[in-house]
């Protein structure tokens, strides 16, 4: 398994990335651009998610991580929701409510088992290195 350095990474920030994305281009068509409430939830959801990811991880302890790691599964299933709302509202497709729901499941299953394997693991985060000189 590669070293991780970075926030950019980590395949579950990868992932909430790409939901971004699409969010973003679902949120440009038209009769969902006009529904401002429902347009603003769902780039925060998904961007809440992506956010948390980073900030957690920078935080350098895997007690602050996993806590944020909660919160951004917490806001995937958020945006999940929120894309059944959009396809109930024929805003989007129901093949597009389909491919960007099983995506959200995804990064939160992702997202689950990174909490576990960091609930298990001995490192407890870079703020605790002890480095070697």
């Amino acid at each position: 398994m590669a070293t991780i350095r970075k926030f950019e990474d980590l395949d579950i920030w990868q992932m909430a990335r790409d939901i971004c994305r699409q969010i973003k281009t679902y949120v440009e068509k038209e009769k969902f651009s006009k529904d401002f409430t429902l347009k603003d939830q769902i780039k925060r959801s998904s961007g809440s998610s992506i956010d948390n990811i980073a900030e957690g991880f920078e935080r350098d302890d895997n007690k602050e991580f996993i806590q944020f790691l909660s919160i951004a599964k917490g806001s995937i299933g958020e945006t999940r929701s929120q894309m059944y709302r959009a396809y109930d509202y024929g805003y989007i497709s129901k093949e597009e409510c389909e491919l960007t729901v099983q995506e959200c499941i995804k990064l939160s299953q992702k997202t689950g088992s990174f909490i576990t394997y960091l609930k298990n693991s001995e490192l407890k985060g870079l703020k605790f290195r002890k480095d070697d000189k």
